[in-house]
């Protein structure tokens, strides 16, 4: 899917996820009937499809559970407004079911459920399985659907799992989906969001307030979800934070972004803790710090409470150096060459603030993700830390169960040095007050909203100014 910001606006107001179970479960507890349920989902899709297309040829691809009944009354609405429709059913469904009354309300053509008729359609309606499907998708139903033109699926497309975003076999891509109520994790994790195209979220008529039993604990990451640090009148640098970033001896760049990015996000100071290099960092920006005391003697000012360790430190260093803040009781922002000092100890990390590893570092110590989700939740789990797992689906995941998917990244964030930006980012919001789980999920949105602005073309060093671009506008959002 190209890269849609527009997505975080239709969320606004409904940024939980809820797994194919947890929306089961509000379709049941809504009090709503379920005819009434799929009346309003079939609707919904027809138009969705109205707005998106001119009339043409459509075909229903209906299976035989809740999913297909909303086909079925898909097809009967557009059928309603003159457009050509035809149902290919791949099942009836079971008599008696909720699917079995909308599809006797479709009196319209039949046809085979097969590659050619989904061939010679202008749009295939994929109403085959929703998100609940805990199985590849057989042949048959994998060949018609890839024969198909343009997809538009009624809840995900058909194999894609609504809980993690992995495609169980073969998975046709929709042009665009519609789904109900609330998104799921899949709709927003890799290659699910990918598989989904443009994404419509339709309400249904089930209230709100289902979701005080449900108490979902993945949401999507808005701006709704934390509140940026609000400055005081009285306020002074000391009273904003001071941030010390550990500086390497070789690839001073990455320490100096992280520094400028936790200046830019609004510490009081910031100062390179600099391991070699020094007259480099002192070439930098005039308000940078810059000090060759030994890690021992810094860490004796109380004031130095937030660190960022990793970026441009080498491994060796690392080994040495993020022990000492963590047994000072610092709070640290970990990235980079702290992942491959402890490979394969994910204990060691325990203590940390916030850990910010991409999915190679992530298997450094933890293995393989195969499930982003879960297993950025598992590892907060172990080692207490915020986990912040970076990608284009960037999972921020606490030690205590919440979990968040940030969509605000465009794909040229891409670059080298965002990360070290990141991280820096994190570690300012921290000095001002922001818990750990806030300040990364906002560090999270505030790094790809500020990619946006910049624009593609953008160098990490874009980033940096237009920081301050989304800050300012953040910050005039109602707060939570």
């Amino acid at each position: 899917m190209p890269f849609d910001p527009d997505l975080i606006h239709r969320l606004t107001g409904r940024a939980e996820l809820l797994t194919p179970e947890q929306m089961g479960r509000a379709d049941r507890t809504s009090g709503v009937p379920g005819p009434v349920l799929m009346e309003a989902a079939g609707r919904a899709v027809a138009r969705a499809v109205k707005r998106r297309f001119a009339p043409c040829r459509v075909l229903v691809l209906a299976g035989p559970g809740n999913n297909g009944g909303d086909g079925y009354v898909a097809a009967r609405l557009l059928s309603q407004l003159g457009w050509p429709v035809r149902v290919a059913a791949l099942e009836l469904p079971r008599d008696g079911s909720d699917a079995a009354g909308a599809a006797r309300r479709w009196h319209g053509a039949m046809a085979a459920f097969d590659p050619v008729e989904a061939a010679c359609a202008d749009i295939v309606i994929d109403a085959v399985f929703g998100a609940g499907l805990t199985r590849p998708i057989d042949g048959w139903v994998a060949e018609t659907l890839q024969a198909a033109r343009r997809v538009v699926a009624v809840d995900v497309p058909s194999g894609l799992d609504g809980a993690t975003g992995a495609a169980m076999g073969p998975v046709t891509a929709a042009e665009l989906t519609v789904t109900f109520f609330r998104l799921k994790p899949g709709h927003l994790l890799l290659p699910g969001r990918d598989l989904c195209g443009r994404i419509e979220l339709a309400d249904i008529g089930i209230p709100p307030v289902v979701l005080d039993e449900i108490a979902p604990n993945t949401c999507a990451n808005l701006p709704s979800l934390w509140s940026l640090p609000v400055l005081r009148e009285d306020g002074h640098k000391y009273s904003r934070g001071h941030v010390t970033v550990v500086g390497g001896a070789s690839m001073t760049g990455a320490a100096r972004l992280a520094a400028e990015a936790a200046r830019r996000a609004g510490a009081g100071m910031v100062t390179i803790a600099a391991r070699g290099a020094a007259e480099t960092y002192r070439s930098g920006e005039p308000g940078l710090l810059v000090s060759e005391a030994a890690i021992s003697s810094l860490l004796e000012d109380e004031r130095r409470m937030v660190w960022v360790c990793g970026p441009g430190l080498g491994p060796d260093e690392a080994r040495t150096v993020f022990p000492a803040l963590l047994a000072a009781g610092r709070a640290v922002v970990a990235d980079a060459d702290v992942f491959t000092a402890f490979a394969d100890d994910p204990d060691a990390l325990r203590g940390a603030a916030v850990l910010t590893p991409h999915a190679g570092e992530f298997a450094r110590v933890f293995g393989a993700p195969a499930n982003r989700l879960l297993a950025a939740r598992e590892a907060a789990r172990r080692t207490g830390a915020v986990v912040l797992l970076k990608g284009a689906d960037t999972v921020i995941a606490a030690p205590d169960g919440p979990a968040a998917i940030n969509l605000s990244a465009p794909p040229w964030l891409a670059t080298a040095g965002a990360g070290d930006v990141l991280a820096g980012a994190i570690a300012g919001l921290l000095a001002q007050g922001m818990a750990p789980w806030a300040a990364a999920a906002a560090g999270a949105w505030l790094h790809g909203r500020a990619a946006e602005l910049a624009g593609p073309g953008m160098i990490v060093e874009d980033l940096l100014p237009a920081l301050i671009r989304v800050l300012a506008e953040t910050a005039s959002l109602p707060h939570p």
